[in-house]
């Protein structure tokens, strides 16, 4: 008997495992019969379409065609139905899924016009028929609705306005129809189809954008002269409007997933080529030329910007980016601790590098240009791209001017990575670094590092923050605008980089060691603890990394108790303006606190680093105690204000009627019951404070969070630096909201007692 049991549950749980390989392969509508479930848009009428053929199907609801897409795909829903050609275009941008070839109602695309403009709508078919027999409308097709991928780029093509202007009316939002690319521009089968008719009428076309429900009221109204973004002929609309003749015949469709085998579907997903990317989430450093190019070369792709190496890197590695656009010089650095990486497409372009200067700083200009020729022909130049380049070496030579004559500000990014710039045991080392250091000591002057995110970097020198920038910057016509390059001192690569295990055939990097194509490096199977004590070693005790929390500990405490302070100060006096009588007064202070409590803390602090004193040369921590001690003033204002108002004015006038002065009356009376009532929200106000004090890293202050940045850029370990500053900042809230509650209690008579009655008892 048992061994009869035991043969029922293998043959069980073999059956299962069959069922998990086996895919029932939907291929026309009927099989989406039996009660099946149907993803929809919401808002739309296409659960009405579904129920009308098939009365028992399950309805789920979700925000946009593409939620409904990816239900199918996750096997969530059985199909999703929409117009055909918005399904074909998902459809060839995502593995997997397929659109059935027949439709639930069928449908034809037409463009429209008012009832009495029969000139237009007769040079609308002329134009239909004409390119319909020369092929451009078969082009049209395959450009718009390719059989995978985005679609291509729209074609060029020019007008003329002799003869006026073609208004078109259409809704952006309906790709591949008529949608915005990424270069922020209209485009689509319909964009393109109207840009012919304007062009056969001597007219320049202008593309007014509206909602989809608004383009027959335009149109009737005279707002545009002609409409068409995936608009359904119809009896009801042929009353109010014209019609061309169909250009297009549509159709509500379903999109359901192709019967593919487990290992199909996964070569199917793999990354063969940068072709591969048209339509993946693509990251990029914020403010790079990756950003630019990935953005105008994949218009259908889900470009995400990352303020920092470290974070991108992480992006990868976690998934949360499908690619990477790198630096090919950094690769060995970056790929030697995140041996899960690979190279999808080496060197996709090149591009030279060069220093950065104001445009006002011409001679310092010259001056770098000069010497980066003389280290050219006496070989320094030579041996330090054979030792930081092609050896990746991180030896720095010591370099100093023996008596410098003034300081050089020089704009760099300390967690670029090797062998640009990094820091290491404490110091500052790399390419970029050993340059900057170089150039600065042959002119006899101090070299000063300033360390900035690299998206502030031309605004800090186009300000005069910094005079030179030496960190990798690439050299393009953009920035020409914004600031004169020297000539180029390296020419860089750039190359996509992406998991091991989603490429098909990882691309060598030389001078690495080769692991197998779609393998991830092995793991070691440590213990918790013992992972959590190299993780400590490695972001701590290795090369000193603990300096720079040190260091960044003294920062965020300083800017915290003296913004504080300030804000203190300001609130106060903002508040005696608040409660004065003269409504000049009164008006200022109401003014300042709504511009404060309005603007983002990081915005007021980028104003008055970069504009505010943009002419002087201050230092940037002071920046950011005006900065935080403002904000934190047009709040502690309030709090003053609620507190004096919250006191009876019977107190007042008693304290006074007994011979008190005024101010007496405000010091003995008014305050000690005030404070009271403003201690427990300073303090939630105070902790708030310290929070925001994170992002000085902006303006170049080292404090906690930019000290994690450059632990991150060094391990690349996403987890313990920011549990480590995390932990660091409640430390440091609660041990100053204990000091203020020390004062709570001292200004508190109740509390006093009930303090000394506990003291007594024990």
């Amino acid at each position: 008997m048992k061994r009869f049991i035991k043969l029922l549950l293998f043959c069980f749980v073999l059956s299962l495992g069959g069922c998990g390989e086996k895919e029932v392969k939907i291929t026309n509508l009927r099989m989406l019969e039996g009660g099946k479930t149907f993803a929809v848009p919401t808002g739309t009428a296409a659960d009405q379409f579904v129920l009308k053929k098939f009365p028992d199907a399950k309805i789920e609801y979700y925000n946009s065609v593409l939620d409904c897409s990816i239900a199918v795909n996750d096997g969530k829903a059985d199909a999703a139905v929409y117009d055909k050609p918005i399904l074909l275009n998902i459809a060839a941008k995502y593995q997997g899924l397929v659109v059935l070839p027949e439709l639930l109602f069928d449908d034809q695309y037409g463009f429209a016009v008012r009832l009495h403009d029969t000139l237009l709508k007769t040079a609308m078919d002329e134009v239909l028929t004409e390119i319909k027999s020369n092929g451009v409308y078969n082009e049209m097709t395959k450009r718009w609705f390719p059989e995978s991928g985005a679609p291509a780029p729209m074609p060029e093509i020019t007008f003329s306005d002799e003869n006026g202007v073609l208004k078109f009316g259409a809704a952006a939002v309906t790709e591949p129809m008529s949608f915005i690319d990424g270069n922020q521009k209209i485009v689509g089968f319909d964009i393109e189809f109207a840009s012919l008719i304007a062009k056969k009428l001597g007219k320049r076309l202008e593309i007014v954008d509206m909602e989809f429900g608004a383009m027959l009221p335009a149109l009737i109204a005279g707002k545009v002269d002609m409409i068409g973004s995936g608009l359904s002929i119809t009896e009801e609309r042929a009353k109010k409007v014209l019609f061309s003749q169909s250009y297009y015949q549509s159709g509500i469709a379903a999109i359901v997933r192709g019967n593919r085998s487990p290992a199909a579907a996964k070569s199917a997903t793999l990354l063969k080529s940068l072709d591969d990317i048209s339509d993946k989430r693509i990251g990029v450093l914020l403010g790079s030329i990756h950003d630019s190019y990935a953005t105008k070369t994949f218009p259908a792709a889900k470009i995400l910007q990352y303020q920092n190496v470290s974070d991108l890197i992480f992006a990868v590695s976690s998934d949360k980016t499908d690619v990477a656009f790198f630096d090919h010089s950094s690769l060995r650095d970056i790929l030697g601790k995140n041996r899960e990486l690979g190279i999808l497409t080496e060197n996709v372009f090149s591009v030279e590098i060069g220093a950065g200067f104001n445009k006002k700083s011409d001679k310092l200009r010259q001056q770098f240009n000069a010497f980066l020729n003389e280290i050219k022909s006496n070989g320094i130049y030579k041996d330090m791209v054979d030792r930081w380049m092609d050896k990746g070496l991180s030896e720095m030579p010591d370099i100093k001017c023996a008596t410098p004559d003034g300081v050089l500000k020089v704009g760099i990014v300390s967690d670029l990575g090797m062998p640009s710039s990094v820091i290491m045991d404490g110091r500052l080392i790399g390419f970029d670094i050993e340059l900057a250091q170089r150039f600065v000591a042959s002119i006899g002057k101090e070299f000063v590092p300033v360390d900035l995110q690299f998206g502030s970097l031309i605004a800090s020198i186009s300000t005069n923050k910094i005079d030179m920038i030496t960190s990798s910057m690439m050299i393009t016509e953009e920035r020409k605008k914004q600031i004169d390059f020297s000539d180029p001192y390296y020419e860089s690569g750039v190359s996509v980089i992406a998991k091991r295990k989603n490429i098909e055939r990882p691309v060598p990097l030389k001078g690495m060691p080769a692991t197998g194509d779609n393998q991830e490096a092995p793991a070691e199977s440590d213990s918790f603890f013992k992972s959590i004590s190299n993780s400590f070693y490695n972001n701590i005790i290795y090369e000193k990394r603990y300096l720079h929390i040190i260091d960044g500990l003294k920062v965020t405490i300083l800017i915290s108790i003296l913004a504080a302070i300030l804000g203190t100060l300001v609130g106060g006096m903002v508040c005696y303006l608040r409660m004065s009588k003269r409504k000049l007064f009164s008006n200022a202070a109401k003014l300042y606190i709504s511009l404060l409590r309005g603007t983002p803390v990081l915005v007021l602090l980028m104003i008055i680093y970069y504009v505010v004193f943009a002419s002087i040369n201050i230092n940037p921590l002071i920046v950011a105690v005006i900065a935080f001690g403002l904000n934190f003033g047009a709040y502690v204002s309030e709090m003053f204000r609620t507190s004096i108002e919250s006191i009876d004015s019977g107190q007042r006038e008693a304290a006074i009627a007994g011979g008190f002065t005024k101010s007496k009356t405000f010091i003995y009376i008014i305050i000690p019951q005030a404070l009271r009532h403003i201690l427990p929200v300073y303090k939630g106000e105070f902790i708030s404070l310290i929070k925001m004090t994170s992002i000085v890293g902006y303006i170049a202050v080292q404090d906690l969070t930019k000290a994690s940045d450059i632990i991150r850029s060094r391990t690349f370990d996403a987890f313990f630096p920011l549990i480590m500053v995390a932990v660091l900042y409640l430390i440091i809230a609660w041990a100053l909201t204990w000091a203020l509650g020390l004062i709570e209690i001292s200004v508190d008579p109740k509390r006093k007692r009930s303090k000394r009655t506990m003291e007594g008892r024990l």
